[in-house]
């Protein structure tokens, strides 16, 4: 509480050297890579990514994720809207939801924050059209087990409309294959991913 309440008041640092900057300052920024080029995960018709998870990009995931830092969402929805540039339109932005268990302990599902950053960003409506069923989280665990993915259900229909699924990072993809698999169960016509980070 005492670390939240002093990311409030006092200006941030600059997770790559330490200095007063919010989220990062432009010498950092500027080594951040890009995403790696790896194969589109199932069930996703193209997948944008800002930037490879590393250094300045992982640390700046992990202050949304675990602090809910919130100039560094802005940051990072920033760099994801530009590096979606100008995709086809879609309908309705959503993401992958954290376990309910997580979205208690921490108060805030990390993914929706950046989901509707990117939402306002786009003028685009920003809906949670999926649910998660209780289960193991993906974050820590082995490869192997992280290729079955989280079980995800669709909220409602979504018959004919394109879709912009929003997650943090994608590491093997499972997260996302699964959200798509559930969002085009229930009607959806194109599921378009995007994320802040992809590990190599």
């Amino acid at each position: 509480m005492l670390r939240a309440l002093a990311e409030t008041v006092l200006p941030g640092s600059c997770p790559g050297c330490g200095t007063p900057a919010e989220p990062v300052c432009a010498a950092c920024g500027a080594t951040l890579r890009a995403a790696p080029t790896l194969a589109t995960p199932p069930g996703i018709d193209r997948l944008v990514v800002a930037f490879a998870y590393e250094g300045v990009a992982r640390e700046l995931v992990a202050r949304v994720k675990y602090r809910n830092a919130r100039a560094a969402v802005a940051w990072l929805a920033d760099a994801m809207v530009e590096r979606l540039g100008r995709e086809p339109p879609v309908d309705v932005v959503t993401w992958a939801p954290t376990t309910p268990a997580r979205r208690r302990a921490r108060g805030f599902d990390h993914a929706e924050l950046l989901a509707r950053a990117v939402g306002r960003r786009r003028g685009i409506p920003v809906r949670g059209l999926l649910l998660r069923a209780p289960g193991p989280v993906q974050t820590g665990a082995r490869r192997a087990a992280r290729r079955c993915g989280p079980q995800l259900r669709a909220r409602s229909a979504v018959n004919g409309r394109s879709v912009l699924l929003v997650d943090d990072v994608v590491t093997t993809g499972a997260t996302l294959t699964a959200a798509a698999g559930a969002l085009r169960g229930s009607g959806a016509l194109r599921v378009l991913g995007l994320a802040a980070a992809r590990t190599p």
